[in-house]
């Protein structure tokens, strides 16, 4: 389900603004079935899936490791991924992810939420500024063979 769900959301997202190939090249490497049980499997990992109506509408991934340069807030965890599927955009889907993020996050002891979200994905940067999130940086993020430009964010919580 989340292999089917990451793609799906991700192709919604950026599909638009990148080229098919670059895209596809994305989505194979980091969508398919052994890269998520991976990632599913690894201890550093904690994922939340919204549900509604007994669906997926979306989901979010954690991520305990070294910080990109430029965060230098004190015990950071990465935000990776949070994505809600088209249908449910505006919904409150994508609240009740973050919510659950920097809730999980906080309770385990982090001080510290940072994410890369694309230069050009306005609607992203919004949503991260609403809930606190500034800008610290930037990081270059590579879709396929295009090198993109992420702006890092972070947060106290």
């Amino acid at each position: 389900m989340l292999s089917e769900l990451g793609a799906h959301t991700f192709f919604e997202t950026f599909a638009a603004d990148n080229s098919p190939e670059d895209l596809a090249a994305y989505l194979c490497a980091s969508f398919n079935p052994a890269q998520q049980t991976t990632e599913l499997n690894d201890p550093a990992s904690t994922f939340f899936i919204a549900e509604v109506g007994g669906l997926a509408a979306g989901y979010a991934q954690l991520h305990a490791g070294e910080p990109a340069a430029g965060v230098e807030g004190p015990k950071p965890i990465e935000l990776v991924r949070l994505y809600v599927s088209r249908e449910w955009l505006g919904r409150g889907v994508g609240e009740a992810l973050m919510r659950a993020c920097v809730d999980g996050a906080r309770q385990v002891g982090y001080e510290t939420i940072w994410l890369g979200v694309w230069e050009r994905n306005g609607r992203a940067q919004a949503f991260y500024r609403k809930w606190n999130f500034c800008a610290v940086g930037e990081h270059v993020f590579h879709l396929g063979s295009d090198p993109q430009r992420d702006i890092l964010m972070e947060r106290a919580l």
